[in-house]
């Protein structure tokens, strides 16, 4: 009899708690999730974070009236804070981060914050739990004050470069907005994958591919030639790809041979349903190697 009473009153225990559960009503959150991923080079670089939101409150300033109050380290979000994930190396503020997740930590000033990365993600967002020695990196950026105030924080991977080696961390609230610079390096794995992927019978994609790194970064022109030789005879009529075999002639000091490349590609990209721009490209490139 104990044993029948004890069995029904665990399941009564569990449909309670169940029901509980079922009747919990779904509410957006004060300060909702949120997620930035941008490629730098061959980096991924991601933020996860909290968006808390100004809800006519006094955020960055001197004094206690303020939610965030000047020289007072901030967990940079709300709930448990952000983290950055990184899936190689960068250089930020001419430090070395490795690959991996960090919390971002501020300190915010009137002419100048305090940016932090830290290892101990277990922390979250208790700054009295914070630990100097855990930082990663540490360094001052100037704040920009925002014509437009952003009701949610918000952060963005921001000022990409053309050469896709620089970016900026990006991080905006209320009227303020800091930016942290960073680095990324890809050579070295590039040179690598084209060491391996050039051997042998490669493909005619992969060889034009490698002879344009080579003619971007000024390697051996002379490789680059053999490389986009071998991948236009799968493609001969591909006439972006004759643009660029043109380049690397020129870059070679074959001027001749350029502009007759280059007066080919043309011909090839005229003829075609669109030439997406290589007419123009081709008469500049001919202009440009008639002036070197």
């Amino acid at each position: 009899m104990k044993k029948t009473l004890l069995i029904n009153a665990i399941a009564l225990s569990f449909l309670l708690a169940f029901g509980s559960l079922q009747a919990q009503i779904q509410m957006p959150q004060a300060s909702s999730p949120a997620s930035v991923t941008s490629m730098v080079g061959l980096t991924e670089v991601k933020v996860d974070y909290f968006r808390p939101k100004v809800k006519d409150r006094k955020i960055f300033g001197e004094g206690s009236s303020y939610l965030q109050p000047y020289g007072q380290i901030w967990r940079s979000g709300a709930n448990s804070g952000s983290v950055l994930s990184l899936s190689t190396e960068i250089t930020m503020a001419g430090t070395k981060v490795p690959a991996g997740e960090y919390l971002i930590f501020t300190v915010p000033g009137k002419k100048t914050w305090d940016f932090m990365l830290y290892s101990d993600l277990s922390i979250g967002g208790n700054v009295a739990g914070y630990d100097k020695s855990k930082e990663v990196l540490r360094t001052s950026v100037e704040p920009t004050k925002l014509s437009q105030n952003v009701e949610a924080l918000t952060y963005n991977i921001s000022d990409i470069s053309e050469d896709n080696k620089s970016a900026a961390l990006e991080l905006s609230w209320a009227d303020m907005s800091v930016k942290v610079p960073f680095t990324v390096d890809f050579d070295e794995i590039v040179m690598a994958d084209i060491a391996e992927k050039t051997k042998g019978e490669a493909d005619p994609n992969t060889l034009i591919q490698a002879a344009n790194y080579y003619y971007a970064t000024d390697r051996d022109m002379a490789q680059a030639l053999e490389w986009i030789n071998k991948g236009l005879e799968a493609n001969p009529s591909a006439f972006w790809n004759v643009h660029l075999k043109a380049k690397i002639l020129a870059k070679l000091g074959r001027k001749d041979e350029a502009i007759a490349t280059a007066e080919e590609s043309k011909r090839i990209a005229s003829e075609a349903d669109s030439d997406f721009g290589y007419v123009k490209l081709n008469d500049d490139l001919i202009a440009e190697i008639r002036n070197m």
